[in-house]
């Protein structure tokens, strides 16, 4: 008998559930109980270890279990969500979790999570840093704006300065990553061929989807969550929709998408073509994402650089 196992991660300790045994155990979320954690599942031999992802203190079990051989995959929280409303069970405690997230592993079958390595990991860090910090430089520079008094003012700019100075280190460490790496490299001088496309989302795009270029157009646009979404029943036919999927990625593709949009030509003119249509800016501009994220995901596949004509 197939056994899938589902893992409730909490901040001081793990709760564990397997759909043979059906036996509930719980481990610290430290080094020595993700050791005692990792060892029970090996000799359980799974089929699948579903686990969701919360905020990183699932990080350090997950590649753990993937060290050892073993087969995860780590799940939006709201998947998980809908699946117990689905099934009727309401009640929320680590335990009921636990057994709630095995049974979508057996029931759901998830894809497993690709392994990722340390500079890997580090890399995605820092990227996410790096957009931290961009959002509170931002909202430092709006409210610099605003102030009419000096002392206040200089304060801001002083915190601004602080926030530059992080954000020149935090680039310079990922340039030197991506430079020490001639996959990761070759992936980023692909990706920033195409007009629209600079270094830091090339950056972000190989350390978010890793996934690129090893799936096709309808999986990676799902992936990401801009593939139109059905809303039919009957004589009915309502209006797609996009959404799910990994949403940081969504929304860091807008601006560099808003940008090909008006400056490279293949993309200018599909977008164009879909304004003359008669489809509204917004539903062009997620088209047009759509179509970029494909054409990204075919030259990674392809290990080619940005052709216009072949688009």
């Amino acid at each position: 008998m197939k056994t899938f196992v589902g893992i409730d991660v909490a901040k001081a300790h793990v709760d564990l559930f397997d759909t043979v045994t059906e036996a509930h155990i719980q481990f610290e979320n430290h080094s020595g109980g993700i050791v005692r954690c990792t060892n029970y599942l090996v000799t359980l031999d799974p089929q699948l270890i579903v686990l969701e992802s919360t905020g990183g203190y699932e990080t350090s079990l997950a590649v753990a279990l993937q060290s050892a051989g073993l087969p995860v995959a780590v799940i939006n929280p709201r998947r998980a969500r809908d699946f117990g409303r689905a099934v009727g069970r309401l009640a929320k405690t680590d335990r009921i979790d636990a057994m709630l997230l095995a049974n979508y592993a057996a029931t759901m079958k998830p894809p497993e999570r690709p392994m990722r390595d340390h500079k890997s990991r580090l890399m995605k860090a820092l990227v996410a840093r790096r957009h931290q910090l961009l959002q509170m430089r931002t909202a430092e520079y709006n409210r610099r704006e605003h102030s009419h008094d000096k002392v206040i003012a200089r304060s801001l700019g002083a915190v601004i300065k602080t926030f530059d100075r992080e954000l020149k280190k935090i680039e310079q460490q990922l340039q030197t990553l991506v430079s020490a790496s001639q996959e990761l490299n070759q992936k980023v001088q692909s990706l920033i061929s195409v007009p629209g496309i600079a270094e830091t989302t090339a950056t972000m795009l190989v350390t978010e989807v890793p996934e690129l270029g090893q799936l096709n157009r309808r999986q990676i646009a799902a992936l990401i969550g801009v593939a139109p979404i059905n809303r039919d029943s009957g004589s009915f036919r309502g209006k797609r929709m996009t959404g799910g999927g990994r949403r940081r990625v969504r929304a860091r593709l807008f601006m560099p998408t808003l940008v090909a949009c008006h400056h490279n030509p293949v993309m200018k003119a599909f977008y164009q073509r879909l304004l003359q249509q008669g489809k509204s800016k917004m539903t062009a501009l997620v088209a047009a994402m759509r179509k970029m994220l494909t054409i990204l995901n075919t030259m990674l596949a392809k290990n080619e650089n940005w052709n216009p004509k072949l688009t």
